[in-house]
């Protein structure tokens, strides 16, 4: 296998640093940075949200061959090859190992850069990464992207194939005869077509068992969703009599769920409007799952049924509270940088969650409407964006606390339920940052809608939901649903078409 030498941007990086362990490949491939990308993952460091965590993660793994080889016994560890590495630049190699110092710094002649062998330590893995310092770059003075022509000098200068997943970085390499890839681990194709919905046909004088020994319905992983269509039959002719039931698979076995008995017991604040939420809904209150991903557009009520199952969840003991997270990225802004707005955190949250205040006022509308009584009791205006009296008041009788995701780390959430909504917008690497917050007693649901990007380095094809969506198709421990059914104005439906 011939060896791959890569030139790694910070959006790579920033998307999950675990892709280093992933593009290693226990040495087959040599990684490289420049000091461009390390000045740029530098000013992100003091972030207080995900992204910032994420850098300062990477930069606690990075040591220098002296701290490496203190740091175990058994790994041995070798100076870089400064000839090797000067060699791709055209220019020679620098200063020879010393007595004092077997891992000198080493320099290129062609252009004084400066080159230096760093690891990268996480879990079992010990990772060479060669850093290259230009200290003067020889390019016309530009207002833009100046960055971004800094690091395509380097990958030229050292035949490096540059690693990518800003789109506009790599758009401008190629067209610069560079050799530039992105790194899409987990890129789905067609989305829209993955479906957790099986149909079967079953004769009303059939019990379930039947089902069960079926080969199609064997094949099908836990949380299915099963709609069964009852069939009867004359002396001469098999139909069908119109009657469906509905439920899911759960630990290989056929499970009905009497929908309209589930929502009559427990007598959400709203009723599920269609076949879907009715299903979701059950499936929320369902005490065998834990873990749970909904997509859907706009308007087909994954937050307002994911908030009822939580309260009929808080209503029944079942947790203790709601833990209601959103990732704080905007259409608008390149990344979430909550510090650049007016107020104290909870004031800065409240900018991003519209879709839970509005899922709750319009309970409370609902509520109001009811009886004199839930009139007094929601007294105060309700508004959408900022929270207001009855809002609050809402929020504090029901345990419904709103986390900024950047400070869910070393915290543990017990006894929760917790919705995590604009998955979309979340790299697995901050999937897995809140999932391992998930303590005993809780379980989490995850709420987006894969179409709807805002992230500076992800897309429809790869995102946080989508990632879900197919651990889902294969894995029995996650729940999942994408709604089809929205329900919106003419207009809203009309935009959501617009090509």
């Amino acid at each position: 296998m011939s060896t791959k030498s890569y030139l790694l941007d910070t959006s790579v990086i920033l998307d999950d640093i675990q892709n280093i362990v992933y593009l290693y490949q226990d040495g087959a491939n040599a990684l490289f940075l420049s000091d461009t990308i390390i000045d740029e993952l530098d000013k992100k460091k003091e972030l207080m949200n995900e992204m910032g965590y994420f850098v300062r993660e990477f930069f606690r793994n990075l040591y220098t061959p002296e701290e490496s080889s203190t740091t175990t016994e058994s790994q041995q560890f070798q100076g870089i090859d400064s000839d090797n590495v000067c060699a791709r630049s055209g220019g020679s190699g620098g200063l020879a190992p010393t007595a004092d110092n077997k891992f000198a710094q080493q320099t290129c002649s062609k252009n004084n850069d400066y080159i230096r062998q760093i690891y990268f330590i996480h879990n079992t893995h010990h990772i060479p990464i060669t850093l290259i310092y230009r200290p003067h770059y020889e390019i016309p003075h530009q207002d833009h992207s100046l960055n971004d022509t800094k690091i395509i000098t380097i990958a030229k200068d050292y035949n490096l194939t540059l690693l990518t997943n800003d789109i506009s970085l790599k758009i401008r390499a190629l067209t610069q005869n560079l050799n530039a890839q992105s790194l899409f681990r987990d890129r789905v194709e067609n989305p829209e077509k993955i479906d957790f919905w099986q149909s079967f046909e079953i004769h009303k004088d059939e019990n379930l068992s039947s089902l069960e020994a079926n080969e199609g319905f064997g094949k099908l992983k836990n949380w299915s969703l099963l709609e069964l269509i009852e069939l009867d039959n004359t002396d001469s002719s098999m139909y069908r009599t119109g009657k469906k039931s509905f439920g899911f698979k759960i630990d290989g076995k056929c499970e009905i769920a009497n929908l309209d008995e589930i929502i009559s017991e427990n007598k959400p604040y709203i009723t599920p409007a269609n076949l879907e939420q009715k299903m979701l809904y059950a499936m929320l209150l369902h005490p065998k799952n834990l873990i749970s991903i909904v997509t859907g557009a706009t308007g087909s009520g994954k937050t307002l049924i994911a908030l009822q199952a939580g309260l009929s969840l808080l209503k029944n003991g079942d947790v203790e509270g709601i833990i209601y997270l959103r990732n704080t990225v905007t259409a608008t802004d390149k990344e979430a940088e909550l510090g650049f707005r007016k107020g104290d955190e909870s004031q800065k949250l409240s900018y991003f969650m519209y879709p839970l205040y509005s899922a709750i006022n319009c309970m409370i509308d609902k509520l109001q409407q009811g009886s004199l009584a839930k009139r007094i009791e929601y007294r105060g205006e309700v508004k959408s964006i900022e929270k207001m009296e009855a809002t609050e008041y809402f929020l504090q009788k029901h345990k419904i606390e709103v986390l900024d995701i950047a400070h869910a780390r070393g915290i543990t959430i017990a006894n929760k339920f917790i919705i995590f909504d604009e998955v979309q917008n979340a790299s697995n690497a901050t999937i897995k940052l809140i999932g391992t917050r998930v303590g005993e007693g809780s379980r989490i649901v995850f709420l987006g809608d894969w179409a709807q990007i805002d992230h500076p380095y992800l897309s429809k094809f790869r995102n946080g939901a989508l990632s879900l969506l197919q651990k889902a198709t294969s894995d029995d421990m996650i729940a999942a649903m994408q709604l089809r059914q929205t329900i919106r104005s003419d207009i809203a439906r009309w935009f959501g078409d617009f090509e």
